[in-house]
């Protein structure tokens, strides 16, 4: 693989897909923050797995929902991706700009 050529590329939600995705209860959301970001604010019903433990055979049971990772910009949860990929787990989608990105869309918070 020769500057990334041939490298799959992760999917990305919308902050406004995956809202409307949560409302339908078809996504679970996995926060790979640390837990004092976490605790400052997150997109409701997340679950904290920090990147810095970050274990993709570790990740709860979707119960047949999508598994969306999520962080701060989107930077950690594509390197959680990357984790995901090497492990042969088949989570591939985060949120696309992160959390910064939902709160800049004026969606629902929780502490």
């Amino acid at each position: 693989m020769i500057f990334g050529f041939g490298r799959k590329k992760h999917r990305e939600v919308t902050p406004r897909q995956l809202d409307s995705m949560l409302e339908r209860g078809r996504a679970l959301v996995i926060d790979v923050r640390e837990l004092a970001e976490f605790a400052a604010g997150h997109i409701p019903g997340a679950i904290n797995v920090p990147l810095s433990g970050f274990r993709a055979n570790q990740l709860p049971d979707s119960e047949g929902k999508l598994l969306v990772l999520n962080c701060a910009a989107g930077r950690r949860s594509t390197m959680a991706l990357d984790k995901c990929a090497a492990a042969g787990a088949k989570v591939d989608t985060h949120l696309a700009g992160g959390y910064g990105a939902w709160t800049a869309a004026g969606l629902a918070v929780e502490a």
